[in-house]
Parts: structure tokens; C-alpha cells; sequence
């Protein structure tokens, strides 16, 4: 294989040619995969994973993780349910939810910059006490929905398309340009790329890591919002894993885990190669428990790919 094959093949071209093979095949060989019903379906599964992937690229290019990204999911939902049922005002819940989901991101991003704890130890932390808080805010229980009005937030449709999917869309191309067009896009991917080099060049590295992980918080609780609007209550056990698969999907799509590469199209391909999996998984009535597997052999060939790319590249 020549120098120029394996760039390809590990490359954001190599990450097309596989979605686009993976795809062609899947249509033409699982029955009722291309229906528009299905389609719209799959779509709507990975709006979660989706949402969270925007800005775990960010995190994941600066050298750090979020581990705590499924509790706040499930944390912020929570919190919009809630606020809405006792002061009987959705927006009010919904910006209770956004608020708390950027000081839960905030906090992370003082003690892993400020306080120089380990980003994975950290988020470990706050994974667990997240959850715990949801937990005791609700009494372990699910929390329904007093007002249907908030159903019509994952419900409603806009040109036949789920409203939650066009707000996927929507971050997507915001933290596209973010990431290619703007500083904090050029700074977060020089802090991974070198730390050192980028604060003697100027950057104020402290403070835009703390930025990374209070954006991260904000864009959980968005989807901690939709999530809560599409299974009809405030659940505290809602989004269990969620990181992992994220991960994977940023992972998959390209980003370094060594920092410093990221691209949103990688990431878009990344996480409808993860929801194509699941959905395929599902359709042939494959049970769960191999599920596992085939998710856990996914962040593992993820993680391959993101070693062979790194060493084409130099990095290692």
C-alpha cells in the first residue's frame, strides 16, 4: 500500500469511503432501512449523541474529556422539568436547565484549569455527583410533565422533518464555523496541538479551557432539554453512557486524541456511522446484550484509527 493510499484511507476521504460503503451496503441488504419512516428515525437517535459531539470535538482537540456529559444530560433535563412544573413557565424551566448545565461545565473547567486536576478525574468526579444531585432532586423517580406544551419541543415538525433535528443541523454548522472561522476555534486547536507554545504565543490557555467546558454544559443541557421533551418526562437515569459514545463518534469522525486535529465533518460522519449501527442493530431485532458488544468494539476500532492516523501523521 503506498504513502498516498494510507493518507486517504486514514484521512477525512478514508472516514467517506467507509460511511458511504457502510451505507450502500446496509440499504441493500436490511429490509426497510431506506423507508423515509427509518431515515427520520435514525435521525431523530442520534440527535443526543449529535448535539453533545459539537462540543466534546472542542474538548476532546484541547487535550481533555468530558466524562460528565451524560449526568448533565440527565441533570439539565431534570431541572427544565421541574422548574417548569412548580412555576407553571416553560421558558423559565428551559432557561433554569440552560443555566445550570454552563455552571455544572463551568465548574469543571475552573478545577481542571485553575486547580490543574486531571481532566478525567474531574469529570469522573462530577459525572457521579450530577448524577447523584438528579437523583436526589427527584427522589430516584421519573418527574412527568405537567404541561403538554413542552412535548412540542422533540414533537413538532418543520417541513416534515423533527424540530430536534434541525437544531442538530443548526449547532452542527455553528460549531463548524466556530471551530474553522473564528479565534477560539484557532486557539482550541493550537492549546491541544502545543499548551506551552500557545500561551507563550498569547493565548490565555486557563481561561479557554474553562470556556471549552462551560460551552459543553450549555450545549448538554440543550440536549438534556430535547431529551426530556421526547421521552415525556424528567427521567434521572436518562442518558446513561452517553460519553462513551460520544467519544466514539468524535473519535471515529477524526479528532485527535492526542489534540490539536478536529474537523465537524468527521464528526458528522462519525456519529451517523454510530446511529447506522444502532439502527441496523435494531431492525434486525439484534438483542441488546450483544449491543454492548458491538458498541465496545466500535470505540475500540475508534481508538485504532485515531493511533494509525496519529502516526501517519507524525504525531507519535
Amino acid at each position: 500500500m503506498t504513502a498516498t493510499i494510507k493518507r486517504i484511507l486514514l484521512g477525512e476521504q478514508g472516514l467517506l469511503v467507509l460511511f458511504v460503503l457502510a451505507f450502500a451496503v446496509v440499504s441493500l441488504t436490511v429490509p426497510n432501512f431506506l423507508t423515509e419512516r427509518n431515515i427520520l428515525g435514525l435521525l431523530q437517535s442520534v440527535v443526543t449523541i449529535g448535539i453533545v459531539a459539537c462540543t466534546m470535538m472542542f474538548c476532546l482537540a484541547s487535550r481533555d474529556f468530558d466524562l460528565s456529559v451524560g449526568s448533565i444530560v440527565a441533570f439539565a433535563g431534570m431541572v427544565a422539568v421541574m422548574v417548569s412544573n412548580e412555576t407553571g413557565s416553560i421558558p423559565l424551566g428551559l432557561l433554569a436547565a440552560l443555566l445550570a448545565g454552563t455552571l455544572v461545565g463551568f465548574v469543571n473547567g475552573v478545577v481542571i484549569a485553575k486547580l490543574r486536576i486531571n481532566a478525567l478525574i474531574t469529570t469522573l468526579a462530577t459525572m457521579q455527583i450530577v448524577r447523584g444531585l438528579a437523583l436526589i432532586a427527584s427522589d430516584g423517580r421519573a418527574v412527568g410533565i405537567n404541561d403538554p406544551a413542552f412535548y412540542s419541543l422533540a414533537l413538532s415538525r418543520f417541513f416534515g422533518v423533527p424540530t430536534p433535528v434541525w437544531i442538530m443541523a443548526i449547532l452542527f454548522a455553528i460549531f463548524a464555523f466556530v471551530l474553522n472561522r473564528t479565534v477560539f476555534g484557532r486557539n482550541t486547536l493550537a492549546i491541544g496541538g502545543n499548551p506551552e507554545a500557545s500561551r507563550l504565543a498569547g493565548v490565555d490557555v486557563d481561561w479557554g479551557r474553562i470556556g471549552i467546558f462551560a460551552l459543553q454544559g450549555l450545549v448538554c443541557a440543550v440536549a438534556g432539554i430535547l431529551l426530556a421533551s421526547r421521552i415525556t418526562s424528567g427521567q434521572p437515569n436518562a442518558a446513561t453512557g452517553l460519553e462513551l459514545s460520544v467519544i466514539s463518534a468524535c473519535v471515529l469522525g477524526g479528532v485527535s486524541l492526542a489534540g490539536g486535529r478536529a474537523t465537524m465533518s468527521g464528526v458528522i460522519v462519525g456519529v451517523l456511522i454510530l446511529g447506522i449501527a444502532e439502527n441496523v442493530m435494531n431492525l434486525l431485532n439484534i438483542q441488546a446484550f450483544y449491543q454492548y458488544v458491538v458498541r465496545g468494539l466500535i470505540l475500540l476500532f475508534a481508538v485504532l484509527l485515531d493511533t494509525l492516523r496519529s502516526r501517519a501523521l507524525g504525531r507519535r
